[in-house]
């Protein structure tokens, strides 16, 4: 072990014990390193750094059986136990699975560390990005085949444990571009004409627009701006009214998404949180700058999402009614959503 590292896990055993219940995700926010240069710091005392063969490993992770999958950006954590299925690594582009539970859109270009995690009881597979960023998590649970993740580690377990680790800086995301410089006519008719929602994040880059530019300028009645308190309201009124939603929650390199009814909800501090026995999310309400209405139109009818963001205009969190192509939105969501805008 270099003497950076030990002096950095000098440090994380001093913060440790000064705070038991620290996060390592909030401890490295406070040593100012990333999550991944932290957790490097146990090589060899229940870490284990596995080849950066991402797809095999999570086409392996079915064998886990039942996990509970975690993914989460600075301002929501999204947790779904379930079992890894259906996965599709076919495109370049974007790598899936489709499972009842387990439902992932996976960016692979931006994954770049892989590590086997034991700590105490706990048994994980963790995955980084090129800065250390944590992008994904798969937990055992009381349900899950240990022995398969015993197996996944040796299988992918590195050749060299004591490999010194580079981290590279993320280009910061392109300036927004000035409202004038837009073709908003064109845009505005390309919204109007869209048949599917998976088209619209193209037809954003297509004209040059950030996401939450694109709201502003969207064709009258497409898009509108509410309080951030009501975004608690669509979770708490899904809650009271039974109604199945899904929850995306993601970062560059997933994002994980939640479908069904959401039944326990409560309040911890700033955090609104679901706490369901194969669900939970977490939201720091305080980190929420912008929620939108946001409509487009699709061969299924129109589909109603509510989308809210930081204030960098990233996505915390988006939420739809329960749907499947070829079905047309709930009307009990558009109902609710209706609520909402008063």
């Amino acid at each position: 072990m270099s003497t950076l590292v030990n002096d950095l896990k000098g440090k994380w055993d001093a913060l440790k014990a000064e705070n038991p219940h620290l996060r390592i995700r909030n401890a490295a926010v406070e040593l100012g390193v990333s999550e991944a240069e932290l957790l490097a710091t146990n090589i060899g005392e229940g870490v284990t750094v596995l080849k950066p063969e991402f797809k095999d490993i999570l086409t392996e992770a079915e064998k886990l059986g039942k996990v509970m999958a975690l993914t989460r950006n600075d301002e929501c954590v999204h947790e779904r136990k379930g079992t890894y299925l259906n996965g599709d690594f076919s495109s370049p582009h974007a790598q899936l699975f489709v499972g009842e539970d387990i439902d992932l859109r996976i960016f692979l270009n931006h994954w770049k560390f892989a590590f086997g995690v034991v700590e105490g009881d706990k048994k994980s597979l963790q995955f980084f990005g090129k800065d250390g960023l944590a992008l994904h998590k798969i937990y055992l649970t009381k349900d899950s085949n240990e022995a398969a993740f015993d197996a996944i580690v040796e299988k992918f377990k590195a050749e060299d444990q004591n490999q010194a680790f580079e981290f590279e800086v993320v280009a910061p995301k392109a300036e927004e571009k000035a409202d004038s410089e837009i073709d908003v006519e064109g845009f505005q008719k390309s919204w109007t004409e869209l048949k599917d929602t998976h088209d619209f994040f193209m037809m954003t880059r297509k004209f040059g627009v950030s996401r939450t530019q694109a709201l502003r300028l969207a064709p009258e009645g497409f898009a509108k701006k509410i309080d951030t308190a009501k975004v608690v309201n669509v979770l708490e009124d899904a809650s009271e009214k039974g109604l199945p939603i899904m929850i995306f929650v993601g970062n560059r390199g997933i994002i994980q998404i939640h479908t069904g009814e959401v039944k326990k909800t409560l309040w911890h501090q700033q955090w609104f949180n679901v706490m369901d026995p194969d669900f939970n999310l977490h939201l720091d309400v305080t980190k929420i700058t912008e929620a939108w209405i946001v409509k487009k139109p699709t061969e299924d009818g129109e589909v109603t999402a509510i989308e809210v963001f930081n204030k960098e205009g990233d996505f915390i969190v988006q939420f739809f009614g329960k749907r499947k192509p070829g079905i047309p939105e709930l009307q009990e969501w558009k109902d609710l959503v209706v609520e909402l805008e008063k």
